[in-house]
């Protein structure tokens, strides 16, 4: 399931400079304003097109349709005169320098990954501090020294080629390991022989949205991919038929064995597990977003089988947990909006077969784990993380203690393990690393980083306000608690809302900085999120899409009553779905903040269908292709409800080239399209990185410098 995943560029950005592109001018006194106006920007020009479109009989034109060729080189200018503008914005805030200083003293601290045992070794990712990206190690105990697996700093000059993920054998005799390039989703796989440091010849490429599964004698492994893309269509390109394939070490990928696919289903895709004995392959079968899936079995203890169908329908979530013999557990939201788990057995495709488990709560489940003959079930407390052990009847024995109100995660490791990791942290807190004894259930701290900043001064606390319809939604505020409520406190707000994915709380160096600089740092937890279970979470897709968007207007106003802010202190901030939420906010309620942060966004609501795996959101946001879904889609696409005339907020849009999850051209025709309609001299800029894609493995240098950025544009713009 989904939500929202090269040309060297140097000496285009280092050579190209059309004078009278790019500058800040001082605004003249022809017609005798007032002297006291603030200086203007002004902006590239962006060539319009006559391009128009019939959406079940909505015209609706299209005039930087041009823009979605990102790699045209009139795309590459345009991008090199806007990322000039910005950066010579940025250079003449005077708080810049000084907070990337902070930024850089806040992120130098040692974080560790959750370890796994594999066999005899334990592996888990470290870093020091600023190494652009974490090394992953092992050692023989935890108490041991540490020995480098991988290092990806020395993958790339830059740091832009980061681990994306990896799944050792059972015997820790091999590690496959997944990198992404520049921030792309495409992954490429490479086997490491673990004791001698040394890859194998395996080289597996064009994975997407897919781990590897390793058979338990080591042999091979199972994983997911489609057809390598055609030349210039890797960004780009439209994802779809992913096929299973098994590949055995020591022969070429063009040999793998093809294990499943549905050439009727151009759709669906598989996420391969193996049971820890080794006798089953079970296939989740997803769908694009829906949380809707489908479980497939094949038995790999006779060489005849086939891959066999045992939970179809798309009629709810099933997610593996663990088998004993042939009983497996899943943990769906079958008959459960919260969630429970149950037992099926290996062909019995009877649903009034299946025998519940852990039954549903108030709570969400948020996953479970089997060790031995215990279940270790993580809940969310209204967006706050619990431990429980339960015995495999389902009854609940202990309860695990945690050091306060935050967001755990981990349990990770094989049915018979003797321990597990998990992890701890919240706004103020950074990550800790907690140790289980699965056969005594005592908790130990394993490792706590040590950051250069006093939580002390800080303090976290809860709110609730009430959205349009009388919901009531729940909003984290973090502040320093010498903060006076009267109004006057530079506020960043921050949403998502969408594809089932719950907000909860974690610790960053950038948040703390914000925090620490004096301004409050807001999270509220909007419908669409996963945050209340499924109800809360169908509550804002599709036309209840507008849900969302009045949550977040609610949690505005509140900050703004309650006396932490003023409007025009106020900033609103989201990533990808979240920026499409920035997007639809600041163009429904201009006048309620006064600076807007939409990052990697879904600004194009009509076309989003169109690129990679945009197609796979239609579940959560409808599509233009449907006449029943245009006219909600218009209504608040953050592109087509732009208005020429209206004082916008201060605005820096981000995006990245490499980004092929959110293709970059959303965000830049919504900053062409808002520098045309903006009236007022509020800012409108665009951060375009390079050598970048939707977030995940960005180098610890580049989110240095745009945190600072970002920091440093509303301390120049909340005034």
């Amino acid at each position: 399931m989904l939500s929202l995943l090269n040309i060297s560029r140097h000496a285009l950005l280092s050579s190209i400079f059309i004078n009278g592109l790019v500058c800040i001018v001082a605004a003249e006194d022809q017609n005798k304003q007032d002297e006291t106006e603030v200086m203007k920007l002004s902006y590239p020009e962006t060539r319009k097109v006559d391009v128009e479109d019939d959406y079940h009989g909505h015209l609706v034109k299209d005039p930087y349709r041009w823009l979605e060729d990102t790699e045209s080189e009139e795309t590459q200018q345009w991008i090199v005169r806007q990322n000039d503008l910005t950066n010579q914005y940025l250079e003449s805030i005077p708080e810049r320098s000084e907070m990337r200083d902070r930024l850089k003293d806040l992120w130098n601290y040692e974080r560790f990954g959750i370890p796994i045992k594999r066999g005899a070794s334990y592996f888990f990712s470290h870093n020091d501090g600023l190494q652009n990206q974490s090394i992953l190690y092992r050692s023989d105990s935890l108490a041991a020294d540490r020995v480098a697996v991988l290092n990806p700093n020395q993958l790339s000059n830059d740091g832009t080629v980061s681990l994306a993920g990896y799944a050792a054998s059972k015997d820790g005799r091999y590690l496959a390991y997944g990198l992404a390039d520049g921030g792309s989703d495409w992954r490429t796989w490479k086997i490491r022989d673990v004791s001698s440091g040394r890859d194998l010849d395996d080289v597996v490429q064009w994975v997407k949205f897919s781990g590897v599964a390793w058979t338990p004698d080591a042999s091979g492994f199972f994983y997911g991919r489609y057809e390598e893309p055609k030349e210039g269509q890797e960004l780009t390109g439209t994802n779809d038929h992913q096929k299973l394939f098994f590949h055995r070490l020591g022969d070429q990928q063009s040999e793998d064995q093809l294990i499943y696919e549905r050439t009727d289903e151009p759709k669906w895709g598989f996420s391969p597990q193996v049971t820890d004995d080794g006798r089953y392959l079970i296939l989740e079968n997803w769908k694009g977003s829906e949380p809707q899936s489908q479980i497939f079995l094949k038995d790999l203890s006779k060489d005849s089988s086939v891959v066999e169908p045992l939970i179809v329908g798309f009629d709810a979530e099933y997610a593996f947990v663990g088998s004993e013999g042939e009983k497996l557990f899943f943990l769906t939201d079958h008959n459960a909006p919260n969630r429970r788990v149950i037992s099926v057995q290996v062909g019995d495709v009877k649903r009034d077969s299946w025998t519940e488990v852990i039954g549903e709560r108030n709570d969400v489940l948020e996953s479970v784990n089997l060790f031995g003959d215990r279940f270790y079930a993580q809940w969310l407390v209204n967006a706050s993380g619990r431990i429980s052990v339960h015995d495999l009847s389902g009854e609940e024995t202990s309860v695990i203690a945690l050091p306060g109100l935050g967001t755990i995660s981990g349990f990770r490791g094989s049915q018979d393990s003797e321990e597990t990791f998990f992890s701890f942290t919240n706004y103020i807190t950074p990550t800790a690393i907690y140790r289980v004894d699965l056969k005594t259930q005592k908790t130990e701290l394993w490792r706590q980083p040590k950051v250069k900043i006093d939580s002390d001064l800080f303090v976290t606390e809860q709110v609730f306000t009430e959205s349009k319809d009388g919901t009531k939604v729940p909003m984290i505020i973090t502040r320093r608690k010498d903060l006076e409520l009267d109004g006057s406190n530079r506020t960043l707000l921050y949403g998502y809302g969408g594809f089932n994915i719950s907000i909860t709380p974690s610790f960053s160096p950038a948040t703390a900085a914000w925090v620490e600089a004096g301004g409050v740092y807001a999270v509220a937890n909007l419908r669409g999120g996963g945050e209340f279970g499924r109800e809360w979470h169908e509550a804002g897709m599709r036309h209840n899409k507008q849900n969302v968007f009045d949550d977040c207007i609610a949690s505005a106003e509140h900050l703004i009553e309650q006396g932490y802010t003023s409007s025009h202190l106020l900033a609103l901030q989201g990533r990808s779905n979240g920026g499409l939420l920035v997007g639809a906010v600041m163009t429904q309620r201009p006048d309620l903040f006064g600076a807007c942060l939409p990052a990697v966004g879904v600004m194009d609501m009509l076309r989003y269908q169109k690129f990679t795996i945009g197609w796979a959101w239609v579940a959560e946001y409808g599509s233009s292709d449907e006449a029943d879904q245009i006219e909600n889609l218009l209504s608040y696409s953050p592109l087509h409800n732009l208005k020429p005339g209206t004082c916008y907020p201060a605005t820096l849009v981000t995006t990245a080239e490499r980004d092929d999850r959110v293709v970059p051209g959303h965000s830049f025709k919504f900053a062409a399209a808002l520098q045309e309609s903006q009236s007022c001299s509020q800012p409108v800029l665009i951060r375009v990185e390079t050598r970048a894609g939707h977030g995940a493995g960005t180098p610890t240098s580049k989110k240095i410098e745009e945190y600072a950025d970002l920091w440093s544009f509303l301390m120049a713009t909340l005034k």
